[in-house]
């Protein structure tokens, strides 16, 4: 192929230089005419949400404070008296919404557009290739996402699955309070015990298998456990990632924050990694007419690969677990606190279920003050106060701002269930407030929105609404709890920390009483 001659004397020519300044001529006033349209078209575009002032570069992070993200977001949004507010977190827009309007028009209203996820650089699921084998972190709703949605539901989360599954739960619980009782007059950290019994509950639902002893794991030194373990990978959540802030620098991982979770992941999955082989053999040698087992046979059905077979478990144990046994010890320690709604629970008891040995499942739907409770708990203390981030899939204009594509979007469910707009009291830890109410866990109600609302609901939700009230119940129909050392119950720290659950920062230590 003969070579152009690209030289500065062939480009110029006498004809080319006649012919720019006429090109420019002509093409001036067009370029002029759509550069105003542009400009006021966009000008015409409504603004951001409002937020404190960028700084160059880094954006709103020197606008943080030492505390939790929630209570700054909510600060920010009284400050500057709006439903939603923005900030820049170096490069990447956050849009938060604080009100039930605002949540409205995030999980309802513009639901299809924003629920689309933002997947933060240390999650495994953020690489393109394996993000449809995540329940939890797809990046779009799409029909991945609603086949191991639809797959969970059924398996897991039915009225059918549940029911069957109660036995299992009845059964941990059983051996949770023969655990306690053997601790009788001494001090526990009820938090890990409710951990390892839900972990064992999880473990049969999923794969069939006690993981833990109660007794091995309560005894662990710190960081040795498996709730040290899930605690480390949890807390790398919370810690400033610049591959969050300035997505440009992720490939970088500057900090090895996405190498260490991935570590992490790997060794999470030596857990089950054995049973999901033998599980495979078993398939093999056997007629495929065997029974179902678990949850593990149901992806195995289904010919889920070994990568999102490992992913659903993490995340079905984590987010069961976790988000479970951290509500069941803030409402503890609420009853604890407020001796009056203790004892108002154990005559419920005695009025529902009179000497009957234990609460089973199926007495739930007639403790309505335990129902009451829970809610409370969880109105006060949400596991998840800023639900896993949503994703603007296309620029959009909601309350009179604009959105733009890929922006993250939060709704701060903390701050909507302590807004004294809609909440008398809202400090208050006051279970009869819900004695007459219609609100619900199912995401209709925006002012109370403990699980989320919209296509992104947390899954688990029927779930956790059984094991949440029935170990509660157990603990305080089963034992009188009291403090160490005779401590008033008034002065118990309530303090909050904050990793990707709201965590009681002093963990809860009680001394149990077998009660007759």
């Amino acid at each position: 192929m003969k070579k152009i001659n690209m030289s500065p004397t062939a480009l110029f020519t006498q004809e080319t230089s006649l012919l720019f300044p006429t090109l420019l001529l002509v093409f001036f006033p067009l370029i002029f005419l759509v550069t105003k349209r542009l400009k006021s078209s966009f000008s015409k575009s409504p603004p951001l949400p409002p937020g404190p002032s960028p700084w160059p570069i880094l954006g709103n992070i020197p606008h943080l404070k030492n505390e939790p993200l929630y209570v700054t977001l909510a600060r920010f949004a009284k400050n500057y008296g709006s439903d939603l507010i923005s900030l820049k977190l170096g490069s990447q827009l956050l849009v938060v919404g604080s009100s039930p309007a605002a949540a409205m028009e995030i999980l309802k209203t513009h639901d299809r557009n924003l629920s689309a996820r933002y997947v933060p650089h240390i999650i495994p699921a953020k690489n393109p290739e394996y993000n449809n084998f995540s329940l939890g972190w797809t990046f779009e709703c799409n029909d991945s996402w609603k086949n191991m949605r639809s797959l969970c539901r059924a398996e897991l989360f039915s009225v059918k699955a549940l029911q069957s599954q109660a036995s299992i739960r009845e059964k941990k619980v059983v051996e949770m309070l023969e655990f306690i009782s053997k601790m009788e007059g001494k001090v526990v950290k009820i938090r890990d015990i409710i951990f390892a019994s839900i972990f064992n509950m999880m473990g049969k639902i999923l794969v069939s298998k006690d993981f833990l002893n109660l007794e091995l794991e309560y005894r662990s030194v710190d960081g040795q456990g498996i709730s040290s373990f899930l605690r480390e990978l949890f807390g790398l959540g919370a810690i400033p990632n610049i591959s969050d802030m300035y997505p440009v620098l992720g490939p970088l991982d500057l900090q090895k924050l996405r190498k260490k979770s991935m570590d992490m992941f790997r060794k999470s999955c030596e857990l089950w990694d054995d049973i999901v082989k033998e599980r495979k053999e078993m398939r093999k040698s056997k007629d495929a007419s065997r029974p179902q087992l678990d949850f593990l046979d149901a992806l195995l059905e289904n010919g889920c690969p070994d990568f999102q077979i490992n992913t659903l478990l993490l995340e079905l144990f984590s987010a069961g677990t976790d988000s479970s046994s951290t509500t069941i010890e803030w409402l503890m320690a609420e009853l604890i606190r407020n001796p009056k709604c203790m004892r108002m629970l154990q005559e419920e008891f005695v009025r529902e279920i009179g000497s009957q040995e234990m609460v089973m499942e199926s007495d739930l739907p007639k403790l309505k003050y335990l129902e009451c409770c829970v809610k409370e708990s969880l109105r006060l203390h949400p596991p998840a106060p800023l639900p896993i981030p949503h994703r603007a899939a296309e620029t959009c204009q909601v309350m009179n701002y604009t959105i733009p594509k890929d922006s993250e979007v939060l709704v701060n469910v903390w701050a909507i269930g302590r807004d004294p707009n809609h909440w008398e009291d809202p400090l208050e830890f006051t279970p009869e407030r819900f004695l007459n109410s219609s609100l619900d866990f199912k995401g209709t109600n925006f002012e109370y929105l403990p699980f989320g609302a919209g296509r992104r609901i947390c899954p688990g939700q029927p779930l956790a609404s059984k094991q949440v009230p029935l170990i509660v119940a157990s603990l305080v129909q089963s034992f009188d709890w009291s403090l160490p050392n005779g401590e008033d119950p008034k002065n118990l720290d309530m303090a909050e920390k904050y990793d990707i659950n709201m965590l009681k920062k002093e963990p809860l230590l009680v001394v149990p009483k077998a009660r007759k």
